[in-house]
């Protein structure tokens, strides 16, 4: 009978062994590795910058957990939606606007794709812009023009749209050019666009070049169309560009957030694992913002604004815990 028992335990002993000790442990008392994947945009941009900070935040802080996270490089947004829903990606980076769209299935999306927020991020405050001495000044103006208006299938026109349509201008009003962002700023030095659609996290870095090589002019909102662009849809909200952001810019610029970076994940993500990456993410948001400026807005004020796509239970519990959900 001893014989046996000692058996059996061996048998369990090895068992907790092969699968890490059966509480994320090794036989070194380690946790096991957690592979986390975080789906960002191509390398160059905004996207993929902040989202291999989170990243490297994760991995540091993370320890306790074990977590291996990886930022990888996709195509955007819609990328990142489709292969969260596919069980591809753990979490992954996107914009609001083409989130909004996505979980209800609708301009184009063909079918309600269960995404979740963990956390609203950086306003991305977008405008169009054109050389001061354009014939350009208003939004009437684009008419007839050749515009720059992102890069082709990376989701632009999720907010473009809307923001054409409040001012009564279709793209069929206009000559589309798909540029990435430093293209854009290409087009309007060789004159090979009138205006161009550009933003971002404040500064961004294709304003501030497009500014320091020539004079450029904002092409401003209509208010009667803003307010109505920020009635109608959760993630248009208004954003102001300081003065003297960019070099000529002497006065403020009021302008719109097109729908905010936010950090999504899958409705059937693991709660306790999207519970802890939030955590720990909120509570090392110095360590994000030495990495990437963007990280500035994890706050609580902002990481749990609503801007159209439901919270993962896993953020929601851990917000409740420390007293910001609303």
């Amino acid at each position: 009978m001893r014989r046996l028992g000692f058996c059996v335990a061996l048998a369990l002993a090895a068992t907790a062994v092969a699968c890490g000790g059966g509480g994320g442990g090794g036989n070194d008392g380690a946790p096991s590795r957690v592979f986390v994947s975080m789906g960002t945009a191509p390398p160059g941009g905004t996207f993929f910058v902040f989202g291999s900070a989170l990243a490297e935040v994760m991995n540091e802080f993370g320890a306790g957990f074990g977590w291996n996270t990886t930022a990888e490089a996709t195509s955007g947004s819609q990328e990142n939606i489709r292969r969260l829903a596919s069980g591809e990606l753990d979490f992954a980076l996107s914009n609001a606007a083409i989130t909004y769209f996505a979980v209800r299935g609708t301009e184009g999306w063909n079918q309600a794709y269960p995404m979740r927020t963990v956390m609203t991020l950086a306003p991305n405050v977008a405008l169009w812009i054109t050389p001061a001495d354009s014939d350009v000044e208003t939004m009437a103006d684009l008419r007839g023009e050749r515009v720059g208006v992102g890069v082709a299938g990376a989701g632009f026109e999720y907010f473009i749209r809307p923001l054409l349509g409040a001012h009564g201008i279709t793209y069929d009003d206009f000559d589309p050019v798909n540029a990435t962002q430093s293209g854009a700023v290409d087009l309007l030095a060789d004159g090979s666009a009138a205006a161009v659609f550009v933003g971002g996290a404040i500064p961004n870095p294709a304003i501030t070049q497009a500014s320091a090589s020539q004079d450029i002019h904002f092409i401003p909102f209509d208010e009667t169309a803003k307010q109505g662009l920020i009635d109608e849809y959760l993630f248009f909200r208004p954003a102001t560009i300081p003065a003297d952001t960019y070099r000529g810019q002497t006065d403020p610029f009021e302008g719109l957030d097109v729908g905010s970076m936010h950090l999504i994940t899958s409705a059937n993500s693991d709660e306790e694992l999207v519970y802890n990456v939030t955590k720990t993410l909120y509570e090392n948001a110095a360590s994000v913002v030495e990495r990437h400026g963007a990280g500035r807005a994890i706050v609580a004020a902002n990481v749990v604004r609503d801007s159209g796509t439901e919270f993962h239970p896993g953020a929601i519990r851990f917000y409740q815990e420390i007293g910001i959900w609303p």
